[in-house]
Formats: structure tokens, C-alpha cells, sequence
């Protein structure tokens, strides 16, 4: 029997922004200039300051677990964004992903190419949900793929990649599964849930892995790297590769920058995990 894949979406064939910035471009493209854009208000230093971190040894520690959990808690209810450091995942392998990843960005387009968004599909490199020849485009490139579970891995991506950058993924993919697992645990003991409530819902749960890609532009205060949004699913643990700041979350209606903590993860809770834990908890 064939397993049918989730549908994460479809998306028109779009350039590869890479290849346009290294033209040498005095204005950018009219269909990258975001007018229908307001430009992000960056809000005070105090309230960027105060972006919570929560350090995962300590709520594992029975010292200091009770007063992190509820730093973790608040973190939770009142941003749904933090920053996580002392995760357990392994540092080199965190290092490798820094490498690797720009790496296989700078590929040549013909070998990019064979891993290039497919008609009527996300996965790959391109954009997200372009759904029009007339529509604005980000300033980025995106890479996307199911990595877990592996059954709903495309044949023509994961395993078509460079030998070792496959690997580092494999394990990237495998750690990061454990660390979402560690995570939904504390928010299920914030919550004095039991733990197997939110096991039971994300155990088994799909896996999507994204990379973006920035490019120098031009013109930076007409385009937008990222679309505003937010994140449909359940966690997303992002990675910040390299020291270029421009990650803003919403606060209060303010745009709050963010300033990754060296090997820190930024946690976004999604949609999905806001409206299920919600529910939960009321029943």
C-alpha cells in the first residue's frame, strides 16, 4: 500500500536569489520590493533585553528545576519564544551544521539543480507558497525536506545528498526529535499534565527541516528576507549558523530583535502545539 505524504504546501518555480545578488545590481527587482510591507518597529533595548533564556541542565537539575520551570513556564505563556541554551546536543555536531549548510548553498546551480522544488510541491530549493506569477517574493533562498519519519523522505532529496552532509542531517535530525521530546515534557510538567498526554500527540509527529539563505542586497530596506508569519506546527528549533542578526519576533505588537546566544537554539512554539496544549489543559 502506498503511504500518502502530508501535504506541506505548493509553490511556483521562482530564481535562486543567490544568483541574482552576485549580479552586480544597483536596484532590486520590482517583484522583491515589499511595499505591502510595513517595516518591522524595532522596539527598546529593555524589552529585547529582556528575551527569556532558559538553560534545559537547570530544569534537569534538581538544584535549580523548580524556579527554571517556572522561568520556562512564563517564557511559554507570555512570549512563546525563548532562547535554550545547555540543550545536550552536541556541539561539534552543531559546528558541522554551520559548515555544511553554507556549503551546500554555494553549490554550482547544475548540481543544485537536482534538488530544485518539483511541480506541484514545497520540498527542495525555491520558495514557500508562491501561489501566483504576480506575487512578492522574499529575499532568500529556501531548502526544505521531510527528514522524519524517514518513510516520508523524497528519493530524490535526503538521500540524494553529499555523502557528508546526509550524515551530519541523519544525526542532526535524530538529536534535535530528542530535544523536542525533552522540551514538550517540561511545557507537559508546567502544566501539571501528564507528560504522556503530549507524548502520545508528538512522538510520532513529522519532522519538516528548513534552511534560508540570505543573500547581500542592494537595497535591504525594500525587501523582506522572511514573510511575516507565524509557525503552523507544533516546535520549531532554530539554529542560527553564523553572527548576521536580522531575526525579529512580535511582543505587545512590537518588533523585538533577537541576538542568538552562541550554540543557543531559539524555540518558536507553534500554532498547533498552542491550540492542542490549550485544550488540554482545560479538559
Amino acid at each position: 500500500m502506498e503511504l500518502k505524504q502530508p501535504n506541506m504546501g505548493r509553490s511556483l518555480p521562482v530564481p535562486c536569489v543567490q544568483d541574482l545578488a552576485k549580479k552586480p545590481l544597483t536596484n532590486v527587482p520590482p517583484q522583491y520590493i515589499r511595499a505591502d510591507q510595513e517595516s518591522p518597529f524595532i522596539c527598546n533595548a529593555d524589552l529585547a533585553a529582556n528575551v527569556p533564556v532558559i538553560d534545559m541542565s537547570k530544569l534537569l537539575s534538581a538544584d535549580f528545576m523548580d524556579s527554571e520551570l517556572h522561568k520556562f513556564h512564563h517564557a511559554c505563556k507570555e512570549w512563546g519564544f525563548f532562547q535554550l541554551i545547555n540543550h545536550g546536543v552536541s556541539n561539534s555536531l552543531i559546528e558541522k551544521m554551520k559548515v555544511e549548510i553554507p556549503n551546500f548553498f554555494n553549490l554550482p546551480m547544475e548540481e543544485k539543480k537536482k534538488y530544485w522544488q518539483q511541480p506541484g510541491d514545497i520540498q527542495g530549493f525555491g520558495q514557500a507558497f508562491v501561489v501566483s506569477e504576480e506575487q512578492k517574493l522574499d529575499w532568500a533562498d529556501m531548502f526544505a525536506m521531510y527528514t522524519l519519519p524517514t518513510y516520508l523522505r523524497k528519493p530524490h532529496l535526503f538521500p540524494k545528498l553529499p555523502v557528508h552532509f546526509r550524515d551530519t542531517l541523519e544525526s542532526y535530525s535524530a538529536e534535535l526529535r530528542n530535544l523536542a521530546l525533552k522540551i514538550l515534557y517540561q511545557m507537559a510538567k508546567a502544566l501539571k499534565m501528564d507528560p504522556n498526554d503530549i507524548k502520545d500527540l508528538f512522538e510520532e509527529g513529522v519532522q519538516i527541516m528548513r534552511m534560508n539563505y540570505y543573500p547581500p542586497c542592494p537595497q535591504p530596506k525594500l525587501v523582506m528576507g522572511l514573510t511575516p508569519h507565524s509557525d503552523a506546527g507544533g516546535l520549531t528549533i532554530l539554529l542560527q549558523i553564523n553572527e548576521m542578526d536580522g531575526l525579529q519576533i512580535k511582543k505587545d505588537g512590537l518588533w523585538v530583535p533577537i541576538k542568538a546566544l552562541p550554540d543557543a537554539f531559539i524555540i518558536n512554539i507553534g500554532d498547533a502545539l498552542e491550540v492542542i496544549v490549550y485544550g488540554c489543559h482545560l479538559l
